[in-house]
């Protein structure tokens, strides 16, 4: 400790404080600290000693957003898994930010848990680092990426994207809008972008940049893309949005305009939220398989815990289209 303290310039006091409770240090010690680590190895050369004598029977999840109800399936199925198997959930809320998450998986490490959840699929390098380093299994699930940490157990995003959006094609529209969250710093948004546009590209549709929009999160955002895209220069005929609140703000700003749905502009949502079914008209959506996504994740990282299982392992659980009266 005293050797990364030294390089990083701080106190070993610091150097504590940031493997042990690191939402107390600025951001900018924290990255110090972090580098200082991965260039000493203490981090690795501390966990391997402590997890290889005294793992403990806890498990770290970390996911994006507490307050985001999709993820609450998928916490329960972990959960309830690991319950009966003697284990215990430990869950963190990383803001949808790499360095915080960073920050999450050094407290988890510290903690010495037996494996970890992560439902982000982009990391920092020195996080990669450190859970490779820590030897503890590790399971990806937000989206099924092609280079996993470890593990993964989902479904393609991309894939998804494109069998609604040919689903829509299918059905007779021709104009087909798309609304997403930002993509920046989200590998799911853009997988779901280039699976819109491989729908297009295979449908024999020219892409057209004025159908597709970025909107964060909310109803306001997608009463917002609902407008723009039915009465802009390229009127769309049908509109998906890649989140189930985005589309729910859009069918009600459709109700308070007079606008039928589908007669004026179909809707299609990504998600399966139990308001979508109850909507007038229901909206067509996808169902993705969340608490079962726990369950595994959780069974696959107690068999490599217990050793039944060894190397890598890619689960592709997919997801089915709902049809409903929106399109």
């Amino acid at each position: 400790m005293r050797d990364v303290a030294l390089r990083a310039g701080v106190s070993t006091m610091t150097v504590s404080r940031v493997l042990s409770d690191p939402g107390k240090v600025s951001a900018e010690v924290r990255q110090r600290v972090m580098a200082a680590i991965e260039a000493a190895g203490y981090v690795p050369n501390r966990l391997a000693g402590s997890l290889s004598s005294r793992h403990s029977r806890v498990i770290g999840l970390i996911v994006p957003s507490l307050e985001n109800s999709l993820f609450a399936p998928t916490i329960q199925g972990i959960s309830e898994v690991l319950r009966r198997n003697g284990y215990q959930l430990m869950v963190a809320d990383c803001g949808g930010s790499d360095a915080e998450e960073e920050a999450l998986v050094t407290a988890f490490l510290a903690q010495r848990v037996a494996g970890l959840v992560l439902h982000n699929t982009r990391h920092t390098a020195a996080a990669r680092a450190m859970i490779r380093r820590a030897g503890i299994p590790v399971v990806e699930t937000g989206t099924l990426t092609p280079k996993p940490l470890d593990m993964v157990v989902s479904y393609s995003n991309h894939e998804a994207s494109r069998a609604m959006t040919l689903h829509l094609h299918r059905l007779g529209y021709r104009r087909i809008g798309f609304v997403s969250l930002p993509a920046a710093g989200n590998n799911r948004a853009l997988a779901r972008q280039g699976g819109y546009r491989a729908a297009l590209a295979e449908a024999g549709l020219p892409p057209e940049p004025r159908l597709m929009l970025e909107m964060p999160p909310g109803l306001p955002s997608g009463a917002e893309a609902v407008v723009r895209l039915a009465e802009g220069p390229v009127p769309a005929d049908a509109i998906f949005f890649a989140g189930d609140v985005l589309a729910v703000g859009a069918l009600f700003e459709c109700q308070r305009r007079g606008w039928a749905v589908p007669g004026r502009v179909g809707i299609a949502a990504f998600d399966n939220i139990e308001i979508l079914g109850q909507m007038v008209p229901p909206i067509t959506t996808l169902r993705l398989p969340r608490a079962e996504i726990g369950r595994r994740a959780a069974e696959i990282l107690l068999d490599r815990i217990q050793g039944r299982s060894a190397g890598p392992v890619r689960v592709d659980l997919g997801f089915e289209i709902i049809q409903r009266a929106s399109t």
